[in-house]
């Protein structure tokens, strides 16, 4: 390849639409971290919260989080978890903190006032935040994004369009002082990423990206030298940050396999090329992330195993009926599939119990590709190295949907979620039965071909129901895929034109079908019955504390 490639990306549905944008397999595909039902949700609003304290220094008295009624949140905020996510992330806790269902009450004994509306706030995307945070007289305003899969966008502050990913130290200047001088001279002096000037009437907002945070002495200096009236500091919340000048191999299937031509390597080798050329990491450092990744699943799978409690639950503990009945031989024999069923329902489980898991590449869909994935290599014998490697190529086929769409049910239904898991999913059963690079992403043209256009329609609000049932099939279609990759059968549509499809076909869905429980399965008698109950449930369970 000579020299970096450049992709245009697309503002309604990237955490950070400028050109060139190429994602990480452990910032977009696999990650974050988290307890709670939705990555969309919770981690996101963890995220937005964090970058919400920061601007306030770590004070705040009030806060009015605002709703548009056209979007997902307006239905979906309280009983998929941006509100606990949101309160977490402005007391300045992690998405996998074990306080996070407990936040609302820490929010009203740290004094923070909350008011929640849901009015007409003109957002263009649907996870749309708006946020009116207040200290001693002192206000801002920001308007944020969940982008899908935890990723986020800041989108604007007190009137200044911004484009803040949480993937770089954020340095805010607010000056009268000539705006050209002060870039000048930050330009002479610090090593910053990107400065921006913005304007705003007669201020001006300078914007530095750093790696670092910028030394207190320099800040001090800039106070004096320029005027600088107000400046504030936003640490980033991505674990992989960004950096000037990136250059990566490939960030399309078409090209990868271009760049792969005469080499003949791994899906997985590419992977790990890929994040160490976008993430400024050793291939080496890139395994051993997966690694640590795999065992925090495979944890999370024992944990579902022995059995989940959680109040605010639709479904109980199902898996350990199953796993009795596999020991007892009295299952239908689908062989290594019942292993993967057990490992799918167990992590959704523990994800439906406030426990730890992984999106991969989302919360809703955090079971198909792990599920597969450690239930076949169980199954095979195979260990941590495989499974690792395995992750990561399934990562691969993350980035190239992340590039070009994006994995927010809210934009692109369950086809972008439960779908894309399930491609992933094929792809790394395929690396685990070592096949060829091509037959991986074979496996995952035809995976994902088989989900398109499906719906995301919550039951009762909570991602649950049919979650589960669609995890399952798309790690049950992934081994279908997987295996008929294997014998060489042809999946006629290249990769990245199913991606494009998809992209294409999720935003002809209608809004209702999308994430918002106005549609499908979320609409009928009994979603509406069970709603009810688990309102009374817990309007119940608040009395008695």
């Amino acid at each position: 390849m000579n020299g970096p490639l450049e992709y245009q990306a697309d503002s309604d549905t990237h955490p950070n639409p400028v050109s060139p944008y190429y994602p990480s397999i452990f910032n977009d595909v696999i990650g974050p971290v988290m307890r709670g039902a939705s990555s969309s949700h919770c981690a996101a609003s963890v995220r937005i919260g964090r970058l919400a304290r920061d601007l306030m220094d770590g004070e705040i008295e009030e806060v009015l989080i605002q709703f548009d009624p056209m979007g997902s949140l307006a239905t979906t905020h309280t009983t998929q978890g941006s509100d606990i996510g949101l309160f977490s992330g402005l007391l300045g806790w992690d998405a996998d903190d074990s306080r996070l269902v407990e936040s609302a009450a820490a929010i009203r004994e740290a004094g923070i006032k909350v008011d929640i509306e849901i009015v007409d706030i003109s957002a263009e995307h649907p996870n749309t935040y708006k946020l009116t945070l207040s200290k001693r007289g002192a206000q801002h305003r920001l308007t944020a994004i969940s982008c899908g899969g935890g990723m986020v966008l800041l989108t604007e502050i007190d009137g200044a369009g911004l484009s803040i990913a949480g993937d770089y130290y954020e340095t805010l200047l607010l000056t009268n002082h000539d705006a050209d001088q002060v870039a000048s001279f930050l330009h002479k002096t610090i090593e910053a990423e990107e400065i921006l000037i913005i304007g705003l009437g007669q201020r001006v907002l300078i914007e530095i990206k750093s790696r670092v945070p910028l030394p207190e002495q320099l800040l001090a200096d800039l106070v004096t030298r320029f005027v600088i009236s107000e400046y504030y500091r936003l640490s980033p919340v991505l674990p992989v940050l960004s950096r000037r000048q990136i250059q990566v191999p490939f960030i399309t299937c078409k090209d990868m396999l271009g760049y792969d031509a005469s080499a003949n390597k791994a899906l997985w080798e590419l992977a790990a090329e890929y994040e160490s050329a976008r993430a400024g990491m050793t291939t080496d450092e890139v395994l051993q992330e997966m690694r640590q990744i795999v065992a925090i699943l495979q944890e999370s799978i024992c944990l579902g195993i022995a059995g989940t409690t959680y109040a605010d639950r639709i479904l109980g503990y199902q898996s350990g009926a199953f796993v009795d009945m596999m020991a007892r031989g009295s299952l239908l024999d689908a062989g290594m599939l019942n292993q993967i069923i057990l490992y799918v329902t167990a992590l959704m489980e523990v994800k439906s119990s406030m426990g730890i898991i992984v999106a991969a590449p989302t919360a809703g869909a955090c079971a198909a590709l792990p599920g597969a994935c450690i239930g076949a290599a169980s199954a095979m014998g195979l260990g941590l190295e495989e499974m690792a490697r395995a992750m990561l190529a399934a990562g691969l086929i993350g980035v190239f949907v992340a590039a070009h769409s994006t994995f927010a049910a809210e934009v692109c239904g369950c086809q972008g979620e439960c779908g894309v898991g399930s491609a992933m999913a094929a792809a790394a059963l395929v690396t685990l039965a070592n096949g060829t690079t091509q037959q991986t992403v074979d496996a995952a043209s035809m995976a994902l071909q088989n989900l398109l256009g499906l719906i995301c329609d919550p039951v009762a609000n909570r991602v649950e129901v049919p979650c589960l049932g669609r995890n399952v099939l798309a790690a049950s279609n992934a081994l279908a895929c997987a295996n008929m990759a294997l014998a060489g059968y042809n999946a006629v549509i290249p990769l990245d034109e199913v991606i494009e499809t998809m992209d294409r076909v999720g935003k002809m869905l209608p809004s209702e079908l999308r994430c918002t429980a106005l549609g499908g399965l979320s609409v009928t008698t009994t979603s509406k019955e069970i709603a009810n109950w688990l309102e009374r449930e817990n309007l119940q369970r608040s009395h008695v504390s």
